[in-house]
């Protein structure tokens, strides 16, 4: 049912009610439509609405004045903003399609509800409105935040039947709907379905591939952007960087960067907090800080960079000596920038340091703890031999611990040798996942360490009846520019066809390997 504007403002808390209203003049009243864009708050803008009410210029029947209020409330949705912009929308007695957009597209951009925009569209069908182009993105990345597979599938099903799924505005949306739920290969089929893809579609594509860890596809069609002539922009790069580091390609990442310099891309900060970070992974610390000490302009995500590329390198007194200078200039740490002192207290050992971050993070610049926070903090506790406080640290968390949190402590179990606690562990995680192989082969190591044989063979017929598999190890080689990848396993299965590269180690055995004297007394 349809709520009248005057009871839609009084139902708002006192706090957000209208204590400065505009002043009536009755000779030249401003107009309130033109008064929106001036508007810096929501509280202003209930003013505004307010005074169109009180004054007879407009009211909720109004919906190009209404659709402007709603598309104030949607720019940067709160959930105050967005509530107020919902009960507007209600208040429409006959809503078009564009107002529902404007909706729509707030819903999409807040992490609150996002799908609730899917619901307000199943009404919007069923009172007879037709979607448009500027519908479906908005739906899409809702379902892409709220990772409803299913009603984007539903959305996918319709765009085909109106005819925009070919859109240049829902194409885009689209793939990036299917990678963010997981179904990489149907973003694919949607990318290979575009008659002439543009650099947005590409971008989607691209930036889906290296989110879902296949940065090979990501680079490959990276080469086909570049065959195509298309012209790359600072989201491609983003990507591209981000796959040279999944890969660790140093000699790739080092041409993306000559590439960014060349094309001018290193005036942006986050292509050079994104070089950072690749160099850093990709092994080469000093031409990360090399080029930070460059950059001119400096934020928050390109000092937490480097702290994070310190730490992972085992330069602890560098990484906090990082933290420091980033607090002389001002700048306010975020989540990342104490997860990196973490990371870096974790791999030294100086476990009060890593205390102390946690909680100036905490209390201090009142950060809330994510689940990697949690986990360094374990990490750092059982690396350093202090198992029963990372228990205990792990069962008196505000939030219900993961699986990981207690993989990385039976990890540090093994390290240390403490079967009886490591038991304990392995009992928790088997209660919320009995299904990673990993578990089972620690526990099992630990119980040939101990000579407790009958309890090897007792697990690995536990693993084997609830078909737990165990993620073989990889390795990867670059070679010209171009990375090879290894499984475990890889070769041993006699139908399998061997590649150059196995077949070229094969000779490598057989012609310096083999006249080794440990070689021919350890072959079996």
């Amino acid at each position: 049912m349809a709520i009248s504007s005057p009871s839609l403002i009084s139902s708002f808390p006192h706090k957000e009610t209208i204590t400065n209203p505009l002043k009536t003049n009755t000779l030249n009243p401003p107009n309130p439509i033109l008064q929106i864009s001036r508007c810096t708050s929501l509280r202003e803008l209930m003013q505004i609405h307010a005074y169109a009410i009180k004054s007879h210029l407009h009211n909720h029947k109004d919906l190009s004045f209404i659709t402007k209020l709603i598309n104030f409330c949607t720019e940067s949705p709160t959930e105050s903003s967005l509530s107020y912009a919902r009960n507007l929308f209600d208040a429409m007695s006959e809503p078009n399609i564009v107002s529902f957009n404007s909706i729509a597209r707030g819903y999409s951009r807040s992490m609150m509800n996002p799908i609730e925009s899917f619901t307000l569209f199943v009404g919007v069908l069923e009172g007879g409105m037709l979607p448009d182009h500027y519908t479906f993105p908005s739906l899409l990345k809702a379902c892409a935040a709220a990772k409803g597979f299913g009603e984007g599938r539903q959305l996918h099903c319709l765009s085909m039947k109106l005819g925009l799924d070919d859109d240049i505005f829902v194409c885009p949306t689209l793939i990036n709907m299917y990678t963010e739920c997981g179904d990489v290969d149907a973003a694919r089929r949607v990318f290979d379905g575009i008659i002439e893809p543009c650099v947005v579609s590409y971008n989607a594509m691209i930036t889906g591939y290296a989110r879902r860890n296949r940065p090979n596809e990501a680079l490959s069609l990276f080469r086909d952007m570049q065959g195509k002539n298309l012209k790359v922009n600072e989201i491609t790069l983003l990507s591209v960087l981000s796959s040279c580091s999944l890969l660790g390609s140093l000699g790739l990442g080092k041409w993306i960067h000559e590439y960014a310099k060349k094309h001018g891309f290193c005036k942006y900060v986050k292509v050079n907090t994104a070089l950072i970070d690749m160099f850093a992974k990709c092994g080469s610390l000093e031409d990360a800080v090399s080029l930070f000490e460059k950059m001119r302009d400096k934020d928050t995500p390109a000092w937490s960079a480097m702290i994070v590329a310190y730490a992972n390198h085992g330069e602890a007194e560098k990484s906090m000596l990082m933290f420091e200078r980033m607090r002389s200039e001002s700048v306010q740490p975020d989540e990342i920038t104490f997860l990196g002192l973490l990371i870096a207290c974790s791999h030294t050992g100086l476990v009060e340091e890593g205390r102390e971050y946690f909680s100036r993070m905490v209390n201090v610049f009142k950060i809330v703890p994510s689940i990697k926070h949690y986990g360094s903090m374990v990490d750092l506790l059982g690396r350093a031999g202090h198992l029963d406080d990372a228990y205990r640290f792990i069962d008196t968390l505000p939030i219900s611990p993961t699986p990981l949190l207690w993989r990385i402590l039976l990890s540090s179990c093994s390290s240390h040798n403490d079967l009886e606690l490591a038991e304990k562990v392995s009992e928790r995680i088997f209660e919320l996942d009995d299904s990673h192989g990993g578990d089972y082969v620690i526990l099992s190591n630990l119980y040939a360490r101990n000579k407790k044989w009958e309890y090897v063979d007792s697990l690995r017929k536990v693993m084997k009846d609830r078909r737990a598999v165990k993620v073989p190890g990889c390795s990867s080689i670059e070679v010209k520019n171009v990375v090879h990848e290894f499984f475990s396993g890889d070769g041993v299965n006699v139908k399998s066809t061997p590649t150059k590269l196995h077949r070229a180690l094969d000779e490598m055995v057989k012609k310096y390997l083999r006249k080794l004297p440990f070689f021919s007394r350890n072959l079996c």
